[in-house]
């Protein structure tokens, strides 16, 4: 096993960033663990080959993560949270963990897994109409916890027709 590490580590360093490579790594060796009674003599072309296999999924979760941060962040935002950067998401994830396990899940069902509502009723075995309300909800709970994090834009304080 100790021979494979370096060379699948080289493999992956070319393919990815330090992190992916680190948990990529963790992966194939775990799947080699397990598959130990099928590993061949010439174990490193077919670590390699179960390396490339865990970073296509390494690969496919991050696209799933940042349509998720897309999807989320065009959820009817409010209109400051609109002004922040593209590639800044982090302000989702943050929202996201603040709402109750329950609205997270479907909103993370809906997004993240692009599940339809039948399908989150499955999930969740409850009816399409429970579904339905509780999507919504989360939503709304979801749109409010991303507004708290946005900078108060405009007057405050002052009402129409009124002078500061």
């Amino acid at each position: 096993m100790r021979a494979v590490v370096e060379p699948v580590r080289r493999y992956l360093a070319r393919r990815t960033d330090p992190a992916t490579e680190d948990d990529v790594t963790s992966e194939t060796l775990l799947v080699l663990w397990r598959r130990l009674d099928d590993v061949p003599a010439d174990a490193i072309p077919w670590a390699i080959g179960v390396a490339r296999l865990q970073l296509a999924n390494a690969e496919r979760s991050q696209r799933r993560q940042r349509r998720l941060f897309t999807r989320i962040a065009t959820v009817d935002p409010p209109q400051d949270v609109r002004d922040h950067a593209e590639g800044d998401a982090g302000y989702i994830l943050d929202a996201v963990a603040r709402l109750r396990g329950k609205d997270a899940e479907i909103v993370k069902l809906w997004a993240w897994d692009d599940l339809d509502l039948s399908q989150i009723a499955t999930v969740l075995d409850i009816s399409v109409n429970a579904a339905t309300i509780r999507l919504h909800r989360a939503r709304a709970k979801l749109r409010e916890e991303i507004g708290k994090d946005a900078p108060v834009l405009g007057h405050t304080g002052v009402k129409e027709g009124e002078t500061a």
